[in-house]
């Protein structure tokens, strides 16, 4: 998902409570209210599931917010740079775990996600000290369709639009693999070559 830029070591003097990272922490704390929306009426309620969705789309909103915030006025401090991700993850995660306790997402495909997810988010934690943050080239549209299916997914669909749902899901489980191996791949020759990958073409 968008996240707030990580160029390099954050700005010291920037203030932690700013408004960039006040919409972080919104989109946290919407986490819980997404989730008992989700399961509300044991879960297959169409009134709470699209109640669920609007949790979730204004989630995903912020998630785009907060970033613009941060690189457009020049909020971007330590806080942000942890919290941000933290939230894409707790957000996506708590969505397809919820799903597939509902038995509307296969297990294996909240698994396979969650792997890639979290795994990029360690490795990008693990080069943050060097400035050194790798980019994927198509992970801006891997998480754009992620959040268009598991959304669909989210909503209570029937007939030809639940196709269209488990079809835009199954293209976002193809770019999560794909772009999480592209994602190691150049952060590994960018690394080994002495190359900030925080500069390449995305």
């Amino acid at each position: 998902m968008s996240r707030q830029p990580q160029t390099g070591p954050a700005v010291t003097h920037v203030p932690v409570v700013n408004l960039a990272n006040a919409v972080t922490v919104m989109r946290l704390l919407l986490v819980p209210v997404f989730l008992l929306a989700l399961f509300a009426a044991d879960g297959h309620d169409a009134k709470t599931r699209i109640a669920a969705f609007v949790i979730f789309a204004v989630a995903i909103i912020t998630d785009r917010l907060d970033g613009a915030l941060a690189r457009n006025y020049g909020l971007v401090t330590d806080f942000g740079t942890l919290a941000d991700p933290i939230a894409d993850k707790a957000l996506i995660g708590a969505a397809l775990i919820g799903l597939s306790m509902l038995g509307d997402l296969w297990w294996w495909v909240t698994v396979l996600v969650l792997v890639r997810e979290i795994g990029i988010t360690v490795l990008r934690f693990a080069v943050l000290h060097r400035g050194v943050i790798p980019a994927s080239r198509g992970g801006k549209l891997k998480t754009l369709v992620q959040a268009i299916g598991i959304g669909l997914l989210i909503l209570p669909l029937t007939g030809p639009w639940l196709v269209t749902a488990w079809a835009v899901m199954a293209a976002a489980v193809v770019l999560t693999v794909v772009t999480g191996v592209d994602y190691v791949r150049s952060a590994i020759a960018d690394l080994r070559a002495g190359v900030d990958p925080a500069n390449r073409e995305p």
